[in-house]
């Protein structure tokens, strides 16, 4: 069966996002590329070589990857969607929330819902949209 992964896209900070990101939900960092290490690294235009070209985090079996745009490229805010996080209790969910929240902009704070004991949005530092559940009703 094939696995559906999030990948996301950052304007330079991709580095500082993932291991943020390692930090808050406990996962772990299994590559972080730069441009640099690419065997085209001499061929990457001027303040790409410190960009990251690929990065994998494995949180509890499931993986998140991302990178940086290019310099030159166009880039755009992360919009159009948001990552999910499901917890088993509403204190886990809670304390991710609150580190996500760091810096970030919460959209929803947490409450209850009549689908979880609790639930918040929030764009975090780096403009990653997250939705946080803790206690799913009847889950």
């Amino acid at each position: 069966m094939p696995q559906l992964n999030a990948y996301l896209s950052f304007d330079g900070n991709c580095a500082d996002a993932m291991r943020f990101y390692e930090r808050a939900l406990g996962g772990k960092l299994e590559a972080l590329i730069a441009n640099r290490d690419s065997p085209m690294a001499a061929e990457l235009p001027p303040g790409t070589v410190e960009r990251i070209m690929h990065a994998r985090m494995v949180i509890d079996g499931q993986v998140l990857m991302a990178g940086d745009a290019m310099v030159g490229q166009p880039y755009e805010t992360m919009k159009g969607f948001s990552l999910t996080l499901t917890y088993p209790t509403a204190a886990e969910a809670r304390r991710v929330f609150e580190q996500l929240a760091e810096g970030g902009r919460v959209t929803m704070p947490l409450q209850q819902t009549f689908w979880a004991e609790t639930f918040g949005a929030v764009v975090d530092r780096f403009g990653t949209p997250w939705m946080v559940n803790g206690a799913l009703v009847n889950a």
